[in-house]
């Protein structure tokens, strides 16, 4: 008991050392405008009507079906709001306001759809949160200029190594979920590379096995080592700058939008907290200030409370990721299970979908034409997530006309392919979806999927289905 008291009072004291607050200030900078070329981007892609406007129902998470885009062009506004706020946040102007602000539009947008769900989107909500607690603004910002007392060129150093833990949880469990049987044997990174043409001269390698399994077995180790060799000072900058290269060809080679760019500013948290002072310090003359420490630290009490926040939020963090474990399963279930999981680019899917209500007052089924309610994104992602081709069958058990007392009865067809596997039925086609209330867990309707992969690489041609008559 003496030994565990002496190591929480060492913890407590090290968490509450001065750092630098260097890094802090250039990650708010980064983070801010990476938030403004988002929204830039997404305005200039017409993405707001496409994604929100334009579909007749969106998906919502278990819990959130309340949240409905604003009316009229209100979307747009906030959309230009957010954007505003991010900017505020990258100058340090009234910046706790705007960072709880930037927060919370952030989680409003991506709880907008749960068929948008995208890793970089979950991100940005759990970074702009932790930025509530960490006081970037104290140095570099509009806040210091208009009240100059709050200036500080220090930071408590939980404040980094939180940020740091919520970079790190993204790449261990990233490389954690790629030693799975697929990725060890080339996919989907084999069927990736083949589709890419627009390489002069890698497109022709990209054809052998060896490049293949070379790119894998790469990106794997790299997820996993990249945390403990960032914390090693010899191996920091090689580290660093293959990093760079990794999400810089991931950036050129797939679209994954800001991620590439957002992963490489968290990732630079890894380096001394002075760095951005002594990158400075090269292009000036007169030598580098040496940080003054006139932070304060809070009461004993008040430790205990952040720390518990800090231990809490890191815990939660490292265990959701691992919830897929309390359900066995096929490789359907292990991707239905990525949301909130860091299991990115492991899964190559493809789906056909045939939706058929009947209404059993007359007796009459008619197949669903999913263009007349759905977007192409929409429809794509029914076979990806259990959860959604429920939630459309209740939609249409409550849009669709019927002539008499009885619910009408919803069946679906669909036919998913995961990885080149050939297409096989992803839930109960003899279920009525309407009738099936929406699970936590492992629904009883969802199908296993346990082929194995085609020998050699070869990908399944044939057609999914075909509709029902």
């Amino acid at each position: 008991m003496p030994t565990l008291k002496l190591h929480l009072a060492r913890l407590q004291k090290n968490a509450f050392e001065p750092v630098d607050i260097a890094s802090l200030v250039f990650f708010r900078i980064a983070f801010g405008l990476i938030v403004l070329w988002q929204v830039w981007s997404n305005f200039a892609h017409h993405a707001i009507y496409t994604t929100w406007l334009a579909p007749r129902f969106l998906f919502k998470y278990y819990g959130f079906a309340w949240v409905h885009p604003w009316p009229g062009n209100g979307l747009y506004l906030h959309w230009a709001a957010f954007g505003f706020f991010a900017l505020l946040v990258a100058i340090g102007f009234f910046y706790r306001a705007n960072i709880i602000l930037l927060f919370l539009s952030c989680t409003y947008f991506f709880l907008l759809e749960e068929a948008r769900f995208v890793n970089h989107n979950y991100l940005l909500c759990l970074f702009s949160f932790l930025l509530i607690f960490v006081p970037a603004n104290r140095a570099l910002s509009v806040d210091v200029w208009l009240k100059p007392k709050i200036r500080s060129q220090t930071s408590p150093a939980w404040t980094l190594w939180l940020l740091r833990a919520q970079i790190g949880v993204v790449y261990f469990f990233s490389g954690l979920a790629k030693l799975s049987p697929d990725w060890l044997h080339g996919e989907p990174m084999r069927s990736r590379l083949f589709q890419r043409g627009d390489f002069p001269i890698l497109s022709r390698l990209f054809q052998n096995e060896w490049a293949v399994h070379t790119i894998s077995y790469s990106g794997l180790l790299l997820d996993l080592l990249i945390v403990p060799l960032l914390l090693w000072r010899r191996t920091r900058v090689p580290v660093f700058c293959v990093a760079v290269l990794f999400h810089l060809l991931n950036a050129r080679w797939f679209n994954i939008d800001i991620f590439p760019w957002l992963a490489i500013a968290a990732t630079t948290l890894f380096f001394s907290p002075s760095w951005p002072r002594r990158m400075v310090g090269l292009f000036r003359k007169t030598a580098r200030a040496t940080p003054v420490d006139n932070w304060t630290p809070p009461a004993r009490g008040k430790q205990i409370l952040i720390l518990s926040f800090v231990v809490t939020y890191i815990a939660i963090q490292l265990l959701l990721p691992l919830r897929h474990f309390l359900w066995s399963g096929g490789v359907e279930w292990t991707y239905a299970e990525h949301r909130f999981s860091w299991r990115m680019m492991l899964v190559r899917q493809s789906s056909q979908a045939f939706f058929y209500v009947t209404d059993p007052n007359t007796g009459r089924t008619v197949q669903v034409k999913l263009a007349e309610f759905l977007s192409p994104r929409q429809s794509a992602i029914l076979g990806y997530l259990p959860d959604i081709p429920l939630q459309f069958a209740h939609y249409l058990a409550k849009v669709m006309p019927r002539r008499g007392p009885k619910p009408l009865r919803v069946e679906a067809r669909i036919f998913v392919s995961i990885n080149g596997r050939k297409p096989q039925l992803y839930i109960d086609p003899n279920v009525d979806l309407a009738a099936q209330s929406r699970p936590l867990g492992r629904p009883s309707w969802l199908l296993r999927i346990d082929e194995s992969l085609p020998a050699n690489g070869k990908h399944s041609d044939e057609n999914p289905a075909a509709p029902l008559n």
